[in-house]
């Protein structure tokens, strides 16, 4: 197994290194933590995402803050300057992770001004009256926009998972000494509920996870993709999902479960190449791979629960 290292869609475990300190905690292993790597959904049947039936990253970030042993104050506002005035008292005490924002709405990426309906997160660093600072995990260090252009972004009209609008999360303190191993380790019964597709969550009518959800997903690639759903997954989903699944393969064979590393990483090897199939053109292919996919969860689910 050879570790990938590069840049991907990490932004909340970019973030959350960042404030919680990169020399810490590596974000492969919070992208790990936040439960994401351990199965597949497709929302409202027909958004698909390689992370777990009823996940977002919102609770993610919160059990991968809990399991390495820290707290913050996690709040949000009702308007702009409720906004403002919050992530001003926020600074003072340090950078505070501020998300999701639409991603979309952050105009000084070449080519954005329009909400596209995609979350992202980043660490707010400074804020006067005219501007905003912020470092930018896809890859704009001390970026700026002007605080209406943020606000706007930071509203998160379009993110339907959001629990409070302007989500903020600063004061982040360590209320108790873990490892990463420990943490890693915590996280496993987590991981095995999220596989068998936990019943305490909250999802849109039509979402189907694990392998029902993998068929139908060969189904539409099959009959033909819609233009938003193919760039979906070969700008984003794809990207992410394998990497995902990628650290989590690391993680296992860190803490010798040999087995589900295994598992693990050929799920990542699938995931990995839908990416040429579906650019090519070749649905049979990519067909395939997603009904070769569809099983391996409950295999994984199984290795997880053995202990």
């Amino acid at each position: 197994m050879h570790r990938y290292i590069g840049s991907g869609p990490y932004c909340y475990s970019n973030s959350l290194a960042m404030i919680l300190g990169e020399s810490e905690y590596e974000p492969g292993v919070i992208e790990v933590l936040t439960g994401s790597p351990f199965g597949f959904e497709l929302l409202a049947g027909r958004l698909p995402l390689f992370d777990p039936y009823g996940w977002d990253p919102d609770q993610g970030l919160d059990a991968a803050i809990d399991l390495l042993g820290w707290a913050c104050r996690r709040e949000g506002a009702e308007d702009e300057p409720e906004a403002i005035g919050k992530l001003r008292d926020a600074l003072v005490h340090g950078p505070a992770l501020v998300g999701p924002v639409e991603i979309g709405l952050l105009v000084n990426h070449p080519e954005f001004g329009q909400p596209i309906g995609s979350d992202h997160f980043v660490v707010v660093l400074a804020v006067d009256d005219e501007q905003v600072r912020y470092h930018d995990p896809h890859g704009l260090p001390y970026a700026t926009l002007p605080v209406p252009e943020f606000l706007a972004a930071w509203r998160a009209d379009t993110i339907a998972y959001k629990t409070t609008r302007y989500t903020l999360r600063s004061r982040f303190r360590r209320v108790r000494p873990v490892s990463e191993e420990e943490a890693l380790l915590a996280c496993l019964p987590r991981a095995a509920a999220w596989l068998a597709q936990r019943d305490d969550v909250d999802v849109p009518p039509g979402t189907i996870g694990g392998e029902r959800g993998t068929e139908r997903l060969a189904e539409m690639v099959l009959a033909g993709l819609d233009p938003g759903t193919h760039g979906h997954l070969v700008y984003f989903a794809i990207r992410v999902g394998a990497r995902r699944l990628a650290d989590a393969a690391t993680a296992l064979a860190r803490l010798g479960r040999t087995d589900a590393a295994e598992v693990a990483g050929g799920q990542a090897r699938l995931v990995g190449s839908l990416q040429y199939e579906l650019v090519a053109g070749s649905a049979e292919r990519a067909a395939e791979t997603l009904r070769t996919l569809g099983p391996t969860y409950a295999t994984l689910a199984a290795l997880l629960k053995e202990g």
